[in-house]
């Protein structure tokens, strides 16, 4: 039973990790520091897999039953789904953010497209594309 035990402890360490990541992301997407973002990604889904893994071993453990008849065992695994399910609406929330955040971008991105496309474009002797300032705004006559 002492090697469930360690398996359950080293869930709810995860778990904990998990939260921790989850609102570092949330701070890294309000800070717009992409690198960051990256990075707490990728440390959740190691996390994750490691919880996955974890959970598999736990199922086919000699002593599952002990989850529940263990006082002890059955707190620490409730303590575990309630983070897990404060895990995921944290990644709900940062995943709305990261897509707002990217529908920010793309309409910043459409703006400066726009704008550049107001400079014109023409064609020269030799059919090269060339940017062109002054595009029927220099005209005198």
């Amino acid at each position: 039973m002492a090697a469930l035990k360690s398996l359950v402890d080293f869930q709810l360490k995860n778990a904990q990790e998990l939260i921790q990541v989850l609102s570092d992301e949330k701070h890294a997407i309000t800070s717009r520091n992409s690198q960051e973002i990256e990075k707490c990604a990728h440390r959740k889904i190691a996390l994750i897999n490691q919880l996955q893994t974890t959970d598999q071993r736990i199922g086919v453990h000699p002593d599952i039953d002990s989850l529940q008849t263990d006082d002890e065992l059955a707190k620490t695994v409730k303590r575990i789904q309630l983070l897990v399910d404060d895990c995921k609406q944290e990644n709900l929330i940062n995943g709305e953010a990261l897509q707002r955040a990217q529908l920010s971008f793309n309409k910043l991105n459409n703006l400066m497209q726009q704008t550049q496309g107001k400079l014109g474009m023409t064609y020269d002797a030799g059919g090269q594309t060339k940017n062109v300032t002054t595009l029927g705004t220099n005209l005198k006559a």
